[in-house]
């Protein structure tokens, strides 16, 4: 790598605008390392004359100024994309490694006895003050642009890999039923993931997630489906690919998933909820993860995710069970399937509201809620679920939202009939109490009830169950959360008979 490629970095982060106190070091340090593999030529970033700079126009007051420095000294750079960003505020570090990169042209403008229009006194003058004011700043500079060199070298010697990035979360999990008629001896397990995220043209994403485990479903030793927890991964340890799928720009706008395994839902739409970190952060229950008719779509499959404008986000998709099974009643397109279709509405960062429709055939089972309301197992199904999820963020710190989902379900063989599902939610999130990245969440909601049923095989759930979950998620640091919490089921499975079950646990989540 030659170090005559940091200095444009450097130029780029200072003339260009970007506020160095909000940049992250690692970034910088993957900004120099993209400019120090684009080649021995800067062409891409000079600009010649101030009409190349797409966000620059004739009626904005520095327009001059920049066709001056532009045309007379040569002196600045765009962005890659041709832009100036010249709206964003600079440090004096910034301001001071712009000044040197004119300086160094006009000197050797000097140099060569080249004019370009001329280098008048005034000019000269003008630098030379502005050279003695920050001539601290610029001494800075050199040296920490050697220290930048240094530590590149050290990250390009240990990378993983110049195409793929290397994550990983560890989730350990204590837990034990407090209250219920059930065994009340606490468990201590975990959860590990490896992530690799590749790419191999800039835009696309092969993500590859190896998953290992121990941690039970509390749901086969209560034989209540709502007690299971959202970090569950029950694999004796056994290690395994859980997760590999390929996303790829179409046009601007659109981006096409492929899922080879592991494809769910939220692949291919936004599951609109604050309290959604898939079990290793935000909720502790697998219910108030996310609206539960998202679950049945598990497997392999294609998707598409497509912008309708700047307000609205649309996600489609297909995902086959058995997909990798040749025999009949599997495969691709003759055994199990969901076909999702989901219309986000976004009108600013703070205000989601999503609409969903998934259609399942012999494919309904959430894992969640009632026995009665998980009967794939009893008769072949389809069943239509729709959904609206919304979250609605009404302080920097205080975030609302919520979900309702109804599915009716058709038993296709033997005693035929209809069933219908029900389950709905509220949630309250309260983001960096007691500290930055820590989060407080509240959940309250009916896990999936058979509200109705034709079906003989299949009962009618006869009274109501709350689901009561609040955790406070503390972030000791980027890569340490603990989060205790308490979840209490009322009238467990839907049936009065059942004592109130009550679960503690504390999660801690290692991620790098």
């Amino acid at each position: 790598m030659k170090s005559i490629k940091l200095w444009p970095c450097l130029v780029f982060a200072s003339v260009m605008g970007v506020n160095s106190s909000v940049l992250a070091q690692e970034t910088l340090l993957e900004q120099i390392n993209q400019y120090s593999q684009e080649g021995e030529t800067e062409t891409q970033s000079q600009v010649t004359s101030v009409s190349q700079l797409r966000d620059v126009s004739p009626g904005d007051w520095a327009f001059e100024a920049l066709r001056n420095l532009v045309e007379r000294y040569g002196c600045i750079s765009g962005y890659p994309d041709r832009t100036f960003r010249g709206n964003q505020p600079l440090t004096r570090y910034e301001f001071a490694a712009g000044l040197n990169s004119c300086m160094q042209q006009i000197e050797r403008l000097i140099g060569t006895g080249g004019d370009r229009g001329g280098v008048d006194q005034e000019s000269l003058t003008q630098v030379q003050k502005l050279t003695e004011e920050f001539k601290g700043e610029l001494a800075a500079l050199g040296v920490r642009v050697d220290n930048l060199e240094q530590r590149i070298g050290q990250v390009e010697k240990q990378q993983f890999s110049t195409t793929t990035k290397l994550g990983g979360e560890v989730v350990m999990g204590l837990a034990s039923l407090v209250s219920g008629d059930v065994d009340k001896n606490p468990v201590l397990g975990h959860r590990t993931r490896l992530d690799f995220t590749t790419s191999f043209t800039g835009e696309d994403e092969l993500f590859t997630r190896l998953t290992a485990g121990n941690f039970p479903d509390y749901g086969e030793f209560t034989g209540f489906p709502s007690t299971n927890l959202a970090f569950s991964q029950p694999d004796d340890n056994n290690v395994g690919l859980e997760v590999l799928t390929y996303r790829f720009p179409l046009g601007k706008n659109t981006k096409i998933v492929v899922a080879a395994n592991g494809g769910a839902a939220d692949d291919l739409a936004s599951t609109v909820n604050l309290l959604d970190g898939d079990g290793g952060s935000g909720a502790l229950s697998a219910f108030g993860t996310r609206n539960p008719i998202y679950y049945p779509v598990d497997g392999a499959g294609l998707g598409i995710i497509t912008q309708l404008g700047n307000k609205f986000e649309f996600g489609a998709g297909y995902i086959a069970k058995d997909a990798a099974n040749p025999a009949n009643g599997a495969g691709l397109f003759d055994g199990a399937y969901n076909a999702l279709g989901q219309l986000l509405f976004k009108p600013s960062d703070r205000f989601n509201l999503g609409l969903t429709y998934i259609f399942g055939y012999n494919s309904q089972d959430t894992g969640v809620g009632s026995t009665n309301s998980n009967f794939d197992s009893l008769a072949s199904t389809t069943s239509n679920s729709y959904g609206v999820e919304l979250s609605w963020q009404l302080t920097d710190q205080f975030v609302v939202g919520g979900w309702g989902g109804y599915t009716n379900s058709q038993i296709l063989d033997g005693d035929k009939g209809s069933v219908n599902t029900w389950n709905w939610a509220a949630t309250l999130g309260l983001k960096d109490l007691g500290k930055e990245g820590s989060l407080a969440g509240l959940i309250v909601g009916m896990q999936p009830k058979v509200t109705d049923s034709s079906n003989i095989n299949v009962a009618k759930d006869k009274d109501t169950s709350l689901h009561f979950e609040a955790f406070y998620q503390y972030q000791l640091n980027d890569n340490i959360a603990i989060t205790p919490g308490v979840i209490w089921l009322t009238s467990p499975d839907h049936n009065s008979d059942n004592n109130d079950i009550v679960i503690g646990t504390i999660r801690t989540t290692f991620t790098f």
